[in-house]
């Protein structure tokens, strides 16, 4: 899985190593503004032992996102039907789930989340299989409730989860085509 370094979004996305990238995972997720990623307390080793058990499962994989050759973000893809949705909703074929976190920063660039949340849709739909991205938000989680709105997801069900309230947003292929994301990246105003 690699969006091409030319593509219209300038990322690219490689496997995410749980041993040479733990230290760099272990800062963005222990991030005060990745409360909603719930592992503020996790230590290098919790998050080593979490992505090696990633790596390892057979339904779940975990990603870098780099733009120039620099990390900045984490992107996660499952299949519902074994990871994190069993008997929460009703799984369709081609049904994929995902989850992403932008890498803390300084110096925030207008526009780069949603930059982000386009080339991880872009990288998850460029597999001919994927019919629907699948998410679950916490219901708390404004900003990224406005992020999934931008790529075209609908929120179907509040569904309670072990860890939290969330929102199942469900995003078709069509959906994402007629997006506000894919009007600006084809450079579109609405």
């Amino acid at each position: 899985m690699s969006t091409a370094p030319d593509s219209p979004v300038g990322f690219t996305v490689r496997p995410l190593d749980p041993l040479t990238d733990a230290e760099l995972v272990h800062g963005w997720v222990t991030h005060p503004k990745a409360v909603f990623w719930m592992m503020q307390d996790a230590r290098l080793e919790d998050i080593e032992r979490e992505y090696m058990a990633i790596a390892a499962h057979e339904h779940h994989d975990a990603f870098i996102g780099m733009r120039d050759g620099v990390p900045v973000f984490l992107m996660e893809r499952y299949d519902p039907r074994h990871v994190e949705l069993v008997g929460l909703y009703e799984p369709e074929p081609g049904d994929v789930g995902m989850h992403f976190l932008v890498a803390p920063t300084d110096t925030p660039v207008h526009g780069f989340t949603r930059a982000v949340i386009t080339a991880v849709m872009t990288e998850l739909f460029a597999d001919e299989a994927t019919r629907r991205v699948v998410v679950e938000p916490d219901v708390r989680n404004d900003a990224v409730h406005a992020l999934n709105e931008y790529a075209g997801f609908e929120v179907i069900d509040k569904i309670d989860k072990p860890e939290k309230d969330a929102y199942l947003g469900v995003c078709t292929r069509e959906r994402f085509e007629k997006s506000d994301a894919m009007a600006a990246l084809r450079g579109v105003s609405r």
